[in-house]
């Protein structure tokens, strides 16, 4: 039986955010209203142009709304100055990019460990030796990316998310550069994660990824069109099949102006 969700750990309420001006002027998300619930994993999918990355930057503070509010915990961001929300960005929010933005010049031991350095803290001891047998590179903390697979690196991206022990981890298609067997460790990464209490935010296009997590929320030109809990690939690519039929009907260029 699923029980219900956990507090959230992010709340997002009527969240409108448009780009450009006049007859070019779009509205990537338009009126967005959603719980992210804490100590789950949760992906959101949606056409090209349907605003899901927009959402994630918002939410992880990367980006501004026009309009609504994004609150982390109690935290809403709109009410932050700049040292606070860089603060917030480096204390509370771990962020997994699809093309991994690991320094070449560190190893992946002291890129995992770059955020907190930076933060002048020191790593949980427990936490870091956890982690590092989660992602299961101890043999390699001391190799630079350059001498890592891809799957490697976004394995280190996603520790280096994952060691300050964050709030919410936001990943963005963090196996949109990976093959097949690399994206699935990383996504099994991601869902033991989530196993042990840590909340996830995943943008993804992909129905195999998204049967990996606890629930889907569909996005369909800025807006929230479904919300599927316990998703499994088939249920996943039923959706998307509607989405995609409905979306045919949106007036052609407006998808790619909204941007993903």
């Amino acid at each position: 039986m699923t029980t219900a969700p956990a507090r959230p750990a992010a709340r997002v309420r009527d969240l409108v955010k448009t780009y450009g001006t006049g007859q070019a002027r779009v509205r990537a998300l338009d009126g967005v209203s959603v719980d992210l619930a804490a100590g789950e994993f949760t992906a959101v999918m949606g056409p090209s142009g349907s605003g899901k990355s927009t959402l994630m930057h918002c939410c992880a503070g990367l980006d501004t709304a026009d309009s609504g509010s994004v609150l982390v915990g109690e935290t809403e961001l709109s009410t932050l100055k700049d040292k606070a929300l860089t603060r917030l960005r480096r204390d509370r929010i771990g962020f997994v990019f699809q093309s991994f933005n690991l320094v070449p010049t560190l190893t992946a031991g002291e890129n995992i460990l770059l955020p907190l350095a930076i933060a002048g803290r020191r790593p949980d001891p427990e936490l870091y030796d956890r982690v590092i047998e989660t992602v299961g590179l101890a043999p390699r903390l001391g190799h630079k990316p350059s001498e890592l697979s891809g799957g490697q690196q976004q394995r280190v991206a996603v520790a280096r998310a994952l060691v300050s022990r964050p709030e919410i981890v936001f990943a963005d298609e963090p196996t949109g550069n990976l093959d097949s067997q690399s994206g699935a460790e990383v996504l099994s990464l991601l869902r033991r994660s989530a196993d042990d209490g840590q909340t996830i935010v995943m943008v993804t296009h992909d129905p195999v990824a998204a049967a990996y997590t606890d629930r889907v929320v569909f996005l369909t030109d800025g807006k929230v069109t479904d919300d599927l809990r316990d998703p499994d690939r088939d249920q996943v690519l039923e959706i998307m099949a509607r989405t995609s039929a409905a979306s045919a009907h949106v007036a052609p260029g407006a998808a790619e102006a909204q941007g993903a």
